[in-house]
C-alpha cells in the first residue's frame, strides 16, 4: 500500500464569505500536513493536494462534514511521496477561470454521464466528443476521435463557439476535461448559446480510468502536479505524443532548459542528453540555461516560502479599516 493519496476534486456552491472560508481551510490543511494547490471563490472550491493516507481521509471528512460540500466528489489516486511541495489556498473570482461568473452550474449545465455512460454514448455517430482542455494538454493525450480546440487556456474556449456552431448545431456534444470542472462551465455556456443536446463526463478523464478503465483514451493524461502526465488506459493504451526534437513516440514532458523560452514539450531521453535538455540548438546554446539534471524538471526556488503566508491578512485589513 502506497503511503500517500492524491486528491483531486471541485465543488460548485456559494460561499458567502470566501476570504474568511480560505484562512480556516488553510489552517485545516497546515493541521494534517497537506500540499497542493486550492482555490477558493464565492462560487466554490477546487483543489489537487497531497499528502499521508491517514491525513486525506481526515481531509475528506472533514470537506463533506460541511453541508456545503456533502456532495463533493474525490477523485483519489496513490503515491510514494508528495505530489507537491508547497501549499497554496488562493481566493480568486472564480474557482476556473473561465470568464463566465454568470455562468452557475448549479442552475443550469450539461448532463452528467458516468464513465460507463459516457463510454457507451461517445461512438454513436450523432455524437461530438468535445476536449475542452487546453493544446498542451491533450497532445499528451485525448479521446480516439475527440475534437480539439486550438486554445493555450480554457478562458479561450468561448471564442470559439461560433465555430463549434458552424460545424456541430444540432449534434449531441460529449465534453471531457481532466477531472470535471471545466466541463461544469463549458457545457453550460454552450447550453446558453444554443446547443440543445449538452453533456459532460462527470469526474473527467481520471475518474474515467478508474472506473471504465479508460478504454479509447490515447496517450497518457496530463496533470497539474509534480507526475505532470499519469497513464489512463488499460484496456488498449497508446502513445499518441511525439518529442519536439525528433518526433518518435514519446510521452516524457519536460520544460527546455533555456528559462527565457521554457517551452513545455515531449522531449525523449535521447533527445534530451544530446540537446542537455534544451528544446532547439539556440536554447541549448543560451548563455543563460540551466543545468539539466536529466529530468527536465525545474523547481522553484522555495527560500521564503511561508506555508502561514496571508493567514493574518483579514485582521491586516481589518486593523487598517478601522
Amino acid at each position: 500500500m502506497k503511503k500517500y493519496s492524491i486528491l483531486l476534486y471541485y465543488h460548485y456552491t456559494k460561499i458567502e464569505d470566501p476570504e474568511l472560508f480560505r484562512e480556516e481551510h488553510h489552517l485545516l490543511c497546515l493541521s494534517l500536513n497537506l500540499l497542493g494547490r486550492i482555490i477558493v471563490a464565492p462560487e466554490g472550491l477546487n483543489g489537487t493536494v497531497s499528502g499521508l493516507v491517514e491525513d486525506c481521509e481526515a481531509y475528506m471528512a472533514a470537506v463533506k462534514a460541511d453541508p456545503r460540500f456533502a456532495g463533493i466528489d474525490f477523485k483519489v489516486d496513490y503515491a510514494e511521496e508528495h505530489a507537491f511541495t508547497k501549499l497554496h489556498v488562493r481566493h480568486k473570482p472564480e474557482i476556473v477561470h473561465a470568464g463566465l461568473r454568470n455562468i452557475d452550474p448549479t442552475e443550469r449545465t450539461g448532463v452528467h454521464l458516468s464513465p460507463k455512460e459516457f463510454r457507451d454514448m461517445k461512438d454513436q455517430e450523432d455524437v461530438v466528443v468535445l476536449d475542452v482542455r487546453s493544446d498542451y494538454e491533450y497532445s499528451m493525450g485525448k479521446f480516439k476521435n475527440a475534437v480539439t480546440l486550438d486554445i493555450e487556456n480554457f478562458r479561450e474556449f468561448p471564442e470559439k463557439i461560433d465555430e463549434l456552431k458552424e460545424k456541430y448545431e444540432g449534434k449531441k456534444i460529449l465534453t471531457y476535461c481532466t477531472g470535471g470542472i471545466k466541463c461544469e462551465k463549458a457545457s453550460a455556456f454552450l447550453l446558453e448559446s444554443g446547443f440543445e443536446n449538452v453533456y459532460q463526463l462527470h469526474g473527467g478523464i481520471i475518474k474515467y480510468g478508474m472506473e471504465a478503465g479508460g478504454e479509447d483514451f490515447e496517450g497518457k493524461c496530463y496533470v497539474f502536479d509534480n507526475r505532470v502526465a499519469v497513464d489512463v488506459n488499460t484496456v488498449n493504451p497508446v502513445v499518441i505524443s511525439k518529442c519536439h526534437v525528433c518526433e518518435t513516440p514519446s510521452a516524457r514532458m519536460v520544460n527546455c532548459a533555456n528559462p527565457h523560452c521554457n517551452l513545455h514539450v515531449p522531449i525523449c531521453e535521447t533527445c534530451g542528453t544530446l540537446m542537455d535538455g534544451a528544446c532547439s540548438t539556440t536554447c541549448q546554446e543560451h548563455p543563460d540555461k540551466r543545468p539539466y539534471d536529466g529530468t527536465g524538471y525545474y523547481q522553484k526556488n522555495t527560500n521564503g516560502y511561508n506555508p502561514y503566508k496571508g493567514l493574518n491578512r483579514r485582521k491586516t485589513e481589518q486593523s487598517k479599516a478601522v
